[in-house]
C-alpha cells in the first residue's frame, strides 16, 4: 500500500512537454509510481486533484533568505505555499555581520522547516576587502572549513568579479579551495564579456544571475555558463535573444532578493514564472527553468521531474500552466500548504544576534557635513540613481561651504554611512535622481557590510529615523516631514525580523509605501537603497571608508574642484 495517491490529475512531463492523465503514488518521501488513473496499489490517503496539473516543486538556484527580512524557518513558512520546495541560499548578509556563528545558525534554522534549504558559503566577506569594514572576515582557510559543513552545497556568488579577472590572490585562493572540493561555484558578473569573461570562466565559476544585455546573455550561454534570470533580467529582448538560439540553453529562473511584502502580495518563484511567460518564454520552458534545470544545477538529481524514485516534492496547479497558480504543495511526501496557506504551525523565532548594532547614540552634530575647505561654492562627487535597477553612475553637484560646513539641506539628498561594527568610520555623498520631499531613511540592511546607513533631505528627519532604528536594535525606518511614518524592526543581526511573519510582511509593506510616498519610486525600492553601499556593483558606490570606483577598484575623490 502506498501512503498517498494523487488521483484525477494531469501530469506535466518536464522531459517531453506532454500533459497526460495519471495518478501519482507516494510512499514515504518518494514518488513510488506514476500510473494510469485508478491503477496500482491502494493508498492510505487519497487527494483528489480535480483535474489540476501536477508538476514538480519549484527550485530556486540563487537567493538570499535575509532579503525577505525573515529567518530561514519563517521564510519557508512564507514561500512553501507559493510552491518553492527547494532553495540554494547564500547567507552573506548575516555572515557579514556575525561570521561563522551566523552560518551555523542559518543552517540549523533552515533544517527546522519542510523546505529543502541548501547553503552556499559566502565568498565575499566583506564584499570588497580592504575598502570597507563589516562585522566579519572570511579568508580562504575559513571558506575551506565551511565548505565541509553538513548542509553546504556551493561556493556562493563570487561578486568581486573584478578581483577575479585582475588576478587578486585572495579571491583566486577562495575559488581554488572550492574547486578542489569539487563544489558548485556560483558567479556574479554583470555584462562581463570577451576576454575578461573567458578569464572568469577559466577559474571554474560557471553561473551568473545579474542583469546583462541580450548579446552578453547569449555570449555567456554560448560558453556554457548557466544563465539565471531574476525579475529585472526578464526583459523581452533578453528572452527573445535566448529563445532565438538553435537550442534553448538550460536557463534557471531565480528570485535573488524579494521582500516579505512582495512574496505575500505577488508571490515567489511562481511570480517569476509568470513574469518569464509575460516576457516571451514559453510556459513549458519556464517550468523547466523552475524545476529540472535548477535541480541539475544544484546536483539534486532526485527532483525536478514527476517520476518514480524521485523525491515527492509536488505541486497541484489551478488553471493553465502559464498561470503558475499553486493550489496544493507537497514536500517530501507531506502536504505542507493548501490554497496559499501553510498547513503547519508558524515557527517561533529565537536567535543569539541581539545587540549587533554597536552604536551607543546619535550625536547632536551627526549629519553635519564638515570638510577643510575655504568658503564658497565647490564641486562634489554625487551618486546618480535610476528608477529601474541598482546601477549608479558618477555625477556632480555644486554646493556652498560656509565655515567648513557643506550646506546641503534643501538642495540635495545626503547618504551617510556609519560603521556599526565597532569602528569609528563615517562617510557621505550626495544622491541625485529622485525627486524627494523632506524626509529620510535609516537602515541596517545595507549590502553587504550592513553598516548604519541614513539617506535624507534634512538633518531633523535623518536623526529621527536613526534614533528609531537604534531603538529597534536594527531595522529600517522612514520619516516624512512630520516624523517617523514606518518602521521595520530587524533585531536578528539587523537584517532579519524576530517578529511573527505577518508583522514582517506588514512592516515591509509600510516601509515600501513610505519610500514611494517620499519620492523614492523604484521597481525594487529595497534593493535600490540597500545597494548604494554594495561596492562590487557598478559603477560608483560608497562604503564606511569613502567613495569607490567599482570598475577601477579604487577610491574616487569626494571634492572635485580640488583635483582639477
Amino acid at each position: 500500500m502506498a501512503d498517498l495517491r494523487i488521483a484525477g490529475g494531469r501530469v506535466v512531463s518536464t522531459f517531453t512537454g506532454e500533459v497526460f492523465d495519471a495518478d501519482v503514488l507516494v510512499t514515504g518521501e518518494v514518488i513510488s509510481g506514476v500510473v494510469p488513473p485508478g491503477a496500482g496499489p491502494e493508498a492510505a490517503e487519497v487527494i483528489d486533484a480535480g483535474g489540476r496539473l501536477i508538476v514538480p516543486g519549484f527550485i530556486d538556484a540563487h537567493m538570499h533568505v535575509e532579503s525577505s527580512f525573515t529567518t530561514p524557518a519563517a521564510f519557508a513558512w512564507l514561500t512553501l505555499p507559493r510552491g518553492t520546495t527547494t532553495v540554494l541560499a547564500d547567507p552573506h548578509e548575516i555572515v557579514n555581520v556575525a561570521g561563522k556563528a551566523a552560518m551555523r545558525w542559518m543552517i540549523q534554522e533552515g533544517a527546522r522547516s519542510p523546505q529543502t534549504q541548501l547553503w552556499g558559503v559566502p565568498s565575499c566577506v566583506p564584499a570588497l576587502a580592504g575598502m570597507e569594514y563589516s562585522g566579519a572576515h572570511l579568508d580562504p582557510e575559513d571558506i575551506d572549513e565551511l565548505l565541509g559543513w553538513d548542509g553546504v552545497s556551493a561556493l556562493a556568488e563570487v561578486m568581486d568579479y573584478r578581483a577575479v579577472v585582475a588576478g587578486d590572490q585572495r579571491m583566486h585562493d577562495i575559488v581554488r579551495v572550492a574547486r578542489e572540493r569539487g563544489t558548485i561555484l556560483d558567479g556574479h558578473c554583470p555584462n562581463l564579456s570577451g576576454e575578461e569573461l573567458s578569464d572568469y570562466l577559466a577559474t571554474g565559476i560557471d553561473s551568473d544571475h545579474t542583469k546583462n544585455t541580450p548579446e552578453v546573455a547569449v555570449e555567456k550561454a554560448r560558453l556554457g555558463m548557466t544563465v539565471m534570470l531574476q525579475e529585472k533580467c526578464l526583459l523581452p529582448e533578453v528572452v527573445g535573444a535566448l529563445t532565438a538560439l538553435p537550442q534553448l540553453p538550460p536557463l534557471c529562473l531565480v528570485t535573488d532578493d524579494l521582500a516579505a511584502d512582495h512574496i505575500a502580495a505577488k508571490g515567489h518563484l511562481d511570480h517569476i514564472g509568470r513574469k518569464a511567460v509575460e516576457a516571451g518564454l514559453p510556459a513549458l520552458d519556464a517550468l523547466r527553468a523552475l524545476t529540472w534545470n535548477p535541480a541539475q544545477r544544484l546536483r539534486k538529481y532526485d527532483r525536478g521531474v514527476v517520476a518514480p524514485s524521485k523525491r515527492a516534492d509536488l505541486l497541484l496547479l489551478d488553471g493553465e500552466l502559464a498561470d503558475f497558480a499553486v493550489h496544493t504543495v507537497i514536500a517530501g511526501g507531506t502536504v505542507v500548504a493548501r490554497g496559499g496557506t501553510a498547513t503547519y504551525p508558524e515557527p517561533e523565532v529565537t536567535h543569539p544576534f541581539a545587540g549587533s548594532v554597536h552604536i551607543a547614540e546619535i550625536d547632536p552634530d551627526e549629519f553635519r557635513w564638515r570638510l577643510d575647505l575655504p568658503d564658497g561654492a565647490h564641486d562634489f562627487r554625487a551618486l546618480q540613481v535610476n528608477p529601474v535597477d541598482t546601477y549608479t553612475r558618477p555625477a556632480e553637484i555644486r554646493l556652498e561651504v560656509v565655515d567648513g560646513e557643506v550646506r546641503w539641506e534643501g538642495k540635495v539628498a545626503l547618504l551617510w554611512v556609519r560603521n556599526r561594527h565597532g569602528r569609528p568610520n563615517t562617510s557621505c555623498v550626495p544622491v541625485l535622481g529622485m525627486d524627494l520631499a523632506e524626509g529620510a531613511l535609516t537602515t541596517t540592511y545595507a549590502h553587504d557590510s550592513h553598516n548604519f546607513v541614513t539617506l535624507g533631505t534634512s538633518r531633523r528627519a535623518m536623526r529621527a529615523t536613526a534614533e528609531a532604528v537604534l531603538a529597534d536594535d536594527g531595522g529600517v525606518a522612514v520619516a516624512h516631514a512630520g516624523g517617523v511614518v514606518a518602521r521595520l524592526p530587524l533585531a536578528v543581526g539587523g537584517v532579519m525580523s524576530a517578529e511573527p511573519t505577518a508583522e514582517a510582511v506588514a512592516g515591509s509593506r509600510r516601509v515600501r509605501e513610505a519610500l514611494e510616498a517620499w519620492g523614492w519610486r523604484h521597481a525594487n525600492p529595497f534593493m535600490s537603497v540597500s545597494t548604494l553601499t554594495l561596492a562590487v556593483s557598478p559603477s560608483v558606490k560608497i562604503t564606511d571608508l569613502g567613495l569607490v570606483d567599482v570598475l577601477a577598484r579604487d577610491w574616487t575623490p569626494q571634492v572635485l574642484d580640488c583635483c582639477h
